[in-house]
């Protein structure tokens, strides 16, 4: 029995990211069945791709994507809410004048 003769819904889903231009990331598109990575490939081109050319397309097994629930959301990134110093918006850009390169002084 070959993957033609299997229903679409005993295949695997596989989630489909496309990147469309350069400079943007990957964003989750949607999701096909295939029996493996190359056919999955084939299906999310076929399906995501009519619109236009994307820079890449990826495709991961569904099983294989881990992520935290809503229902976690405030428990799961709460240990993050005490190091501020992991946001941009922490830091100061530097005042008018200051010298950020020492190695003139020297």
């Amino acid at each position: 029995m070959n993957a033609a003769d299997v229903p679409d819904g005993a295949l695997p889903s596989w989630e489909v990211f496309l990147r469309p231009r350069r400079g943007l990331a990957h964003q989750h598109t949607g999701s096909v069945r295939a029996a493996d990575a190359d056919m999955a490939l084939e299906r999310a081109r076929d399906l995501y791709t009519r619109r236009g050319s994307p820079l890449s397309l990826w495709v991961v097994r569904s099983d294989a994507v881990h992520a935290a629930s809503p229902t976690e959301h405030g428990p799961f990134f709460a240990a993050a809410r005490h190091k501020p110093y992991r946001h941009p918006e922490h830091f100061a850009p530097p005042a008018e004048g200051d010298d950020q390169n020492d190695d003139e002084h020297d």
